[in-house]
């Protein structure tokens, strides 16, 4: 089964939502006895149904290749990763599609799971959803943003908050100060991709993106406060007005492979990117 699982992912590395612009090329060669389809679990996508999902899947597969398009995987949406994880260890699916510091920090934790090699390396693009219209708050995220690039925050965040935790460890949590008489940003978090979006176990919230959005605060002089969602109800809790901003991942705009907007509800504007993180597959070991 492992052959089958491995082949699939070589095409799904080619098709999968998120890839960046990358040249295309074939994959490589299976046996013919390697018929089969690997189920992987995504998160929901939010303006595209499942079975629209698999269609535009087996398509963009079948235009890479033909005389193998029965190698195609097929997709299951979960509206949380604590789903995605329930479901990789019943066996409910093959595989998990997540980001390559959320896998590491899984394999971390559990033995039983690896990271699936590909030969593609191909990543998403972590930024802010706003509600269309709301160009004031869209423009001092974007503002904000640029700004934490260019004199270096966000790259001290990153290494406080990623790269220098020890392995295991949980990252510190994030304080967000309150400023006396400013206006507050609703922030909605869903804590499925530690350790960028994580609430830790006694409810406070950490990581990488919630770090980020308290260094907004400071800078745009206004306060966050922070609601928990699933990930499936980010564009329900945005365009309600339950959330003024949400945690978003986008397809980067020179994708050639998959529609920018399959994630993407209409009403929904993103800021600018403030991180950028390859795409891995997560599986069980073969016992």
């Amino acid at each position: 089964m492992k052959k089958i699982f491995l082949a699939a992912l070589m095409i799904v590395s080619l098709v999968l939502i998120g890839c960046g612009g990358e040249e295309k090329a074939p994959a490589p060669e299976t046996d013919s006895e390697d018929d089969g389809k690997a189920i992987i679990g995504i998160i929901t996508r939010l303006n595209a149904s499942e079975e629209k999902y698999n269609e535009l899947m087996q398509k963009l597969e079948k235009s890479y290749r033909p005389s193998k398009a029965h190698l195609s995987a097929h997709y299951k949406y979960f509206d949380n990763m604590k789903e995605l994880q329930l479901a990789l260890q019943s066996g409910q699916i093959e595989m998990l599609s997540t980001y390559q510091c959320v896998a590491d920090y899984m394999l971390q934790r559990n033995d039983d799971l690896e990271i699936l090699k590909s030969d593609r390396t191909l990543s998403d693009s972590f930024c802010f959803a706003t509600r269309r219209g709301d160009t004031i708050l869209l423009n001092e995220l974007n503002k904000a943003i640029k700004a934490m690039e260019k004199d270096g925050k966000l790259a001290d965040l990153y290494k406080t908050y990623i790269t220098a935790i020890k392995a295991g460890a949980e990252p510190p949590a994030v304080e967000i100060e309150q400023i006396d008489g400013a206006d507050t940003i609703k922030v909605a978090v869903t804590g499925d991709l530690p350790p960028l979006d994580l609430i830790l176990a006694d409810g406070k919230p950490a990581g990488f993106s919630t770090a980020v959005l308290s260094e907004i605060s400071k800078r745009i002089g206004k306060n966050i406060e922070l609601i928990n969602v699933d990930s499936g109800a980010r564009a329900t809790i945005l365009s309600s007005k339950g959330a003024d901003v949400v945690f978003w991942v986008s397809v980067p705009k020179d994708s050639h492979l998959i529609p920018s907007n399959v994630d993407r509800p209409a009403g929904i504007d993103l800021s600018v990117p403030y991180y950028q993180d390859a795409i891995a597959h997560v599986g069980l070991k073969e016992k």
